[in-house]
């Protein structure tokens, strides 16, 4: 189990980025994956008046897709995954979105139905 700790901070310009805590002296090492491959460019950059080291993960270009694409940060020495974030776009989402909120109207109309009939019934 990994003592590091990852805080997600923010997403601009195509670099996501985040803050490493509860981190040895010495720098960490870490992996970040996209669809089990290695991201090959990330950088990792000392604050040493906070204690901690900022992570900044610029997205690769043919990560930027229809669907949910999701990266995944491990601590190289052990292994374990310390954190993840995900990208969702294209038309693929709206189809997914409007099909749960037909859902939700659908289940709201059967529910004014059935208190409708409720007051009814106990008036």
């Amino acid at each position: 189990m990994s003592t590091l700790t990852l805080t997600p901070t923010k997403m601009r310009r195509g670099v996501w980025e985040g803050v490493i805590t509860n981190a040895h002296p010495e720098k960490p090492q870490l992996s970040v994956t996209h669809l089990n491959k290695e991201v090959p460019v990330f950088e990792l950059t000392e604050n040493k008046e906070e204690d901690l080291w900022l992570l900044q993960v610029p997205i690769p270009e043919e990560a930027i897709a229809d669907g949910v694409q999701t990266f995944v940060i491990s601590d190289k020495i052990d292994g374990a995954r310390i954190g993840h974030f995900t990208l969702i776009a294209g038309e693929a989402l709206g189809d997914d979105m409007r099909v749960e909120i037909e859902l939700l109207r659908a289940e709201l109309d059967m529910l004014k139905r059935a208190f409708r009939r409720h007051c009814v019934e106990t008036s």
